[in-house]
């Protein structure tokens, strides 16, 4: 048994000195310009500045579709990665954004909005991005008439979800989440 081990470590000595390659000749210089400029960039964030944070549509009609453009540019000395956009709702739908920015440009995202609802409406936009919050937000804003549509609404009697019955569900098994009304 000893003879087997000591001839395993003599092979393993042998094969691990015959790798004499010269790990210095296989380094390219363009990669370590590359990764010196990185490492120097590592520990500073990419910072994002918006022409505006809140924009406002003024007064609009219950139902009139508007959109905008926020421009942001990269003040910060890293490269500015936008990976998604969301908002609070539906009716508020973010597009067409740049997804990186070099420091000192500028780039932008088209939000649009269905102009539903009534009275000051807010909604917020939610950046992700690679800066040193990790998001940033913008908001629009409108005062929106909801005119003859809303009254028609509130007076024909339609139910809100506080005012409707309480649903009745099956207990049976296998039938868990089916609506047996």
């Amino acid at each position: 048994m000893k003879k087997i081990i000591l001839s395993f470590c003599a092979l393993s000595l042998v094969a691990f000195m015959s790798c004499k390659e010269d790990a210095t000749a296989k380094i390219k210089s363009e990669n370590v310009a590359e990764a010196a400029e990185r490492d120097a960039n590592a520990g500073s964030f990419a910072v994002i500045s918006f022409e505006e944070v809140e924009h406002d549509f003024g007064a609009l009609k219950n139902g009139t579709p508007v959109e905008t453009v926020f421009k942001y540019t990269n003040t910060g000395t890293s490269p500015l990665v936008v990976s998604n956009i969301q908002s609070t709702c539906g009716c508020t739908v973010p597009s067409d954004w740049t997804k990186q920015v070099a420091p000192g440009e500028t780039g932008e995202m088209t939000v649009k909005f269905d102009g539903r609802g009534n009275g000051v409406v807010t909604k917020s936009i939610t950046l992700t991005t690679n800066t040193e919050n990790g998001s940033e937000t913008v908001r629009i804003k409108a005062t929106i008439d909801g005119g003859e549509g809303v009254m028609q609404q509130a007076q024909s009697g339609t139910q809100s979800i506080m005012q409707q019955p309480a649903r009745k569900y099956s207990t049976q098994p296998g039938h868990e989440g089916h609506n047996h009304d």
